[in-house]
């Protein structure tokens, strides 16, 4: 590989963007699946307490015009739509990446893969096999070459263009004035 090419990899300890994607995306699987048991847990929970779906019951609280403001009601339904609101930020960044970027598909189906899929793969052994349909020739060398290019393509969606490469760029655009 090239000095310039190795220049160009993103490095997780220079970039706290990049890290935070990292850490976005480790963390996905298990952020899906506590969502869909708070969810279930709360629904079930409702129905015991009250004898009926959260969603009957909130239409008859509106209707009656009753505030349920501060209450644990209240406090779960707001947890939950923090949580699926970061969910769905991410999933609408991973489609925007898979839709538009040059690499885009290359790009989804390694983050799929890696992080995404509702089941975690072993190994990266796993990954690649399961890449190889997706990926002409993929080797564990390219996998780990464009998996980090991946994820700072998905930062660049989720936090904006605020590298340092493009800070220059605007700065040559855009200079400051004294």
């Amino acid at each position: 590989m090239s000095k310039k090419a190795a220049d160009n990899i993103p490095n997780v300890e220079d970039n706290p963007l990049f890290h935070d994607t990292w850490k976005l995306l480790k963390n996905y699987r298990d952020a899906v699946w506590n969502l869909e048991l708070v969810v279930q847990q709360v629904k079930n929970s409702f129905a015991i307490e009250y004898g009926s779906s959260i969603e009957e019951f909130l239409d008859s609280m509106y209707l009656a015009g009753a505030d349920i403001g501060g209450s644990k009601l209240e406090n779960y339904a707001k947890s939950i739509e923090r949580s699926n609101k970061m969910l769905n930020l991410l999933n609408s960044a991973v489609e925007v990446l898979r839709n538009k970027h040059k690499h885009g598909e290359q790009y989804y189906w390694i983050l799929y893969y890696s992080y995404l899929s509702p089941q975690q793969l072993q190994n990266t052994e796993e990954i690649i096999e399961s890449l190889r349909p997706h990926i002409v020739n993929i080797s564990y060398r390219t996998y780990y070459r464009k998996r980090p290019v991946a994820v700072q393509a998905l930062s660049s969606i989720l936090w904006g263009y605020t590298s340092k490469d493009c800070l220059e760029m605007l700065n040559r655009f855009f200079p400051d004035e004294k």
